[in-house]
């Protein structure tokens, strides 16, 4: 007799407090000078780490909606945080659970042609 198969299963992370759910985006693997750099290389020299906010801490409602964003970030905001802050989420290396404190700073991403 054979086994059922798993069930497929979606995992929706609702940060409590002031935190928020933050992907780190990937650099290129080159280096500023042009050298290649193997996986992982990069993420060691860096300081900070760059990410995108995929899911903010929201005020518990009795009504249908979500919620207001009480984590002071914006959904979809591009940040820096220290590559030793917040907790790895086991099931997806690329997401962590980020205290707000330690967001160093929001970065806007700006056209070079919307520059001059």
């Amino acid at each position: 007799m054979s086994e059922p198969p798993p069930k497929r299963i979606i995992r929706h992370i609702q940060p409590m407090g002031p935190r928020v759910l933050v992907r780190v985006l990937k650099d290129d693997d080159r280096h500023e000078s042009g050298l290649y750099l193997p996986p992982g290389a990069r993420e060691s020299f860096a300081e900070a780490l760059y990410g995108e906010v995929v899911e903010v801490a929201r005020a518990s409602s009795d009504e249908a909606d979500i919620g207001a964003n009480v984590s002071g970030v914006p959904c979809g905001a591009r940040i820096l945080f220290p590559k030793e802050a917040g907790t790895r989420v086991p099931w997806d290396d690329a997401l962590r659970v980020l205290e707000v404190s330690k967001v160093l700073a929001l970065v806007e991403e700006i056209p070079l042609e919307e520059t001059h």
